[in-house]
């Protein structure tokens, strides 16, 4: 019993005397300290973003951009809205017409009425013809994820297709 209370007894005063670990150099915590203010260096305007491709140079190996080849998905079956820290992320549902759907995309309209966020839902088919199948072989989704600033002021969301279209509306 005497050797328990010893041992207990010489443990607390040894993690008593490990108070300085926090401020300590081995702590991993202090390796990088409190942020604070830096001057911001000047850009320079002619200077160009390396990241960014120069649009005007073309490379030998450079190919011709491809055609767009989608199309309206046959029709929308389901709409969700579900928000989220950020803004909110638009889910859709379609029916394609035959199997084999791909490439499927919820692309924005330009021209849509105000207060309206628009988007079309397309997909690229095959080229080599594919069976129509069940509806359930032929469904596709696809999301897209909208920021509060792009929702400030729309009080209804559309999705359209190319025979039918959804719509939900702000409460």
């Amino acid at each position: 019993m005497r050797k328990s209370l010893a041992l207990i007894l010489a443990g607390t005063l040894i993690v008593a005397g490990c108070g300085g670990w926090r401020d300590s150099r081995i702590n991993p915590g202090n390796w990088f300290g409190k942020s604070r203010p830096a001057p911001v260096a000047e850009a320079n305007a002619e200077a160009a973003n390396p990241l960014i491709p120069d649009k005007g140079r073309k490379s030998i190996f450079a190919r011709a951009d491809k055609e767009d080849l989608s199309v309206p998905v046959a029709q929308i079956s389901e709409l969700r809205v579900e928000p989220t820290p950020n803004g909110a992320i638009i889910y859709a549902s379609g029916i394609a017409s035959r199997q084999g759907a791909h490439e499927v995309e919820l692309r924005p309209v330009s021209e849509a009425a105000e207060g309206t966020l628009e988007y079309t839902f397309n997909v690229l088919y095959p080229v080599a013809p594919t069976p129509a199948g069940s509806a359930h072989s032929r469904t596709v989704r696809a999301a897209v994820s909208v920021s509060e600033q792009d929702l400030r002021g729309i009080r209804t969301i559309r999705v359209s297709g190319a025979e039918n279209a959804r719509e939900t509306r702000r409460r």
